[in-house]
């Protein structure tokens, strides 16, 4: 070790004593993004959090087998067999140890496959599988096209057909089933705060939000001017319930299409 690298460390070791005691105290959660682009949509999240007492650490996918969290590079090479790209990088499956809880802001077919049936082999996997068998809760963007950011880009295309979206939204179920909660993006950050300190925080205005019904039950809202195929299906909780939009809203054709297959009724609201 030269002395570059050991002033380095000491320092390094120097800060992390020095803030170790405000750290523990805190909880943690830790954001699991596609790749180091995506978390800047989030910001807003992390201020969030932020003002709540919550930490939270970003890791930040490079490939299906490898991640960065930090200035540590996880590496996984598949089921049962787990390598740590240097000696301070904890393997994937150890990940979730250190976190109250994971967020994913968006799940794909493959991993949701994976989760579903039990299946290692990715990043995503392994830190989800860790996290349900230790107790660690595990929040998911519903709103997730099925698609990774990287497939979106080399397809161009923001959906999955209908057959692959069934299957996928069969591996949400099952995920369902096994603890893993879906909520929208836009409202992650407010779910993690209402499950770690049991309160919910001042509510934004937003284009799309659930309204209370005559019978009692949630609705979703539509508030654009037209609505499209491809907006319902970028709504995976979109099925078996009535979708309210504005009288004057412009519906096509498709989007009623796959509405009726999707069990959606459609209510017009007041003046467009």
């Amino acid at each position: 070790m030269n002395m570059r690298e050991m002033v380095e460390a000491i320092t390094k070791e120097i800060l992390q004593s020095l803030t170790q005691e405000e750290q523990q105290k805190a909880p943690r959660i830790l954001y699991v993004f596609c790749d180091s682009q995506a978390h800047e949509a989030y910001a807003d999240h992390f201020i969030q959090l932020k003002k709540h007492g919550i930490c939270h650490d970003l890791l930040f996918l490079d490939g299906e087998t490898s991640s960065w969290l930090g200035m540590h590079k996880i590496e996984c090479g598949g089921a049962g067999k787990i390598i740590a790209a240097d000696e301070y990088a904890p393997a994937p499956i150890e990940v979730p140890e250190q976190y109250a809880g994971i967020v994913i802001p968006e799940i794909d077919l493959d991993n949701a496959a994976r989760i579903a049936t039990g299946l290692k082999g990715t990043i995503k996997a392994e830190i989800v599988f860790a996290a349900l068998v230790t107790g660690k809760f595990v929040v998911v963007g519903s709103d997730s096209p099925g698609l990774k950011r990287a497939d979106r880009r080399t397809l161009q295309t923001l959906t999955l057909p209908p057959a692959y979206e069934k299957i996928f939204q069969g591996h949400v179920e099952q995920m369902k089933e096994l603890g893993v909660e879906f909520i929208e993006q836009k409202r992650l950050a407010e779910r993690v705060i209402v499950k770690l300190k049991g309160k919910q925080p001042d509510q934004p205005s937003r284009n799309k939000a659930p309204v209370q019904t005559w019978g009692g039950e949630l609705e979703d809202t539509f508030a654009g001017k037209l609505l499209t195929a491809d907006w319902i299906r970028s709504q995976p909780q979109l099925r078996d319930t009535t979708l309210q939009v504005k009288k004057g809203t412009i519906v096509s054709p498709l989007a009623l299409d796959t509405m009726r297959e999707r069990g959606v009724t459609i209510r017009y609201l007041g003046k467009g």
